[in-house]
């Protein structure tokens, strides 16, 4: 899934580009500037990248090079040892809880602390 914008005249429209097997497909969003637009813009960049308000957990990586898919590993670890709740709501909204309870089973590089504490959260037994 990604986003497009079109440049028709002097105005910009952002499109929603997926592939449906082998044809790819457009959907059409609005016109940018358009407050609902931004909205389901910013919805959308959260979920296909690091949002910036999580910049400070990635201190020692470039965010524009983190890739949620290859590295969802280090992301996870990241956010279970170092964020807030709101940055734990935004990793839940893009990983599976299965997936966040197999890195917290499996990561050595979770501090004891907060292994402790995420693995009595997600209720799992006692690592």
């Amino acid at each position: 899934m990604a986003l497009i914008t079109k440049v028709v005249g002097r105005r910009s429209y952002a499109y929603l580009s997926a592939r449906e097997g082998k044809r790819v497909r457009h959907r059409y969003i609005g016109p940018i500037g358009d407050p609902a637009v931004e909205k389901i813009i910013s919805a959308i960049c959260e979920t296909t990248s690091v949002p910036e308000r999580f910049r400070f957990l990635f201190w020692d990586t470039r965010i524009e090079d983190i890739h949620l898919k290859r590295n969802s590993r280090y992301i996870i670890e990241r956010v279970l040892d170092l964020g807030s709740l709101d940055a734990v709501n935004w990793l839940q909204g893009i990983f599976t809880v299965q997936k966040i309870k197999e890195v917290l089973a499996d990561s050595r590089g979770l501090s004891p602390k907060s292994r402790n504490f995420w693995s009595l959260w997600f209720g799992l037994e006692k690592i």
